[in-house]
Formats: C-alpha cells, structure tokens, sequence
C-alpha cells in the first residue's frame, strides 16, 4: 500500500507521524509530501523512504495512493497560512486513498462529534487506525 504523509509549514506534524508509522511498520515506504522544502526536509530526517515537495508532487502521488495522513487543514483550499492550494485539496479529496486527518484547531475548522485530544494522542489514534487498515481490519 502506498502511505503519504502530507504536511506543510515546519513539518513537525508529518514528522511526528513518520517516526511512529517506521515504528509500526518498519518495512513499509512511506513519501514525504511536503508544501515546502522545510516540511519535507522535517519528514525526510524523520525516516521516509522518499520525499517530495510542491504542489505538482502532491497531485501526482495522490492520484494512486492507498492511504493520506496529515493535518485536517489538507482539505481546505489556502490552509496553513495559504500553503495549501486549490488544487492540493481538490487532488487529496478526489484521490481514492483512505484520508485519516488530524484535526487542528488553527485551521478554523471543528469536526462535529470528535472530541478534543493532545496532539500526541491523535498521532498514536491515527496510527492504530492505519495499523488496523493496513491489516485488514475495518476502521
């Protein structure tokens, strides 16, 4: 299954993600997609196997990956301080991967019946549901 982990800004989310998910699934590739050089670089010392960076890189990878992790702001057009364009969201939410999104309330964005969580805590929830996907189980 082809993982991505998309991120921008300072790339501390999509780091935190990559170290977790080589913890959890030590021969799996797992792309670094970043907005930006930083953000990638961040992933890619995080322990990615591949990284890009821009907006043309993102469409591409989405179109055939099998699962999208990052912050929940990659749905919304001009997100992270206007890092995420149209077209970044339009490929992420047309893309037939399973999206798990973390929620941030930077974004302006407040998903109904989720309850509030430490950033760390959503990290490890996110990955025990990419566990359970990437083994078969129903999430």
């Amino acid at each position: 299954m082809k993982i991505l982990v998309i991120d921008g800004q300072g790339g501390g989310l999509g780091r935190a993600l990559i170290q977790r998910l080589c913890e959890a699934f030590p021969g799996q590739t797992i792309y670094a997609l970043g907005t930006n050089a930083l953000a990638t670089s961040a992933m890619l010392k995080a322990g990615a196997h591949a990284g890009a960076t821009g907006v043309n890189a993102i469409i591409c990878q989405c179109r055939d990956a099998g699962l999208i992790l990052g912050p929940t702001g990659l749905l919304l057009a001009d997100a992270m301080l206007g890092e995420i364009s149209p077209a970044i969201a339009v490929a992420i939410g047309r893309s037939p991967a399973i999206k798990i999104l973390i929620p941030s309330d930077r974004c302006s964005l407040r998903v109904a019946g989720l309850k509030s969580l430490s950033l760390d805590d959503a990290i490890n929830d996110a990955v025990s549901k990419a566990e359970a996907l990437i083994s078969g189980e129903a999430i």
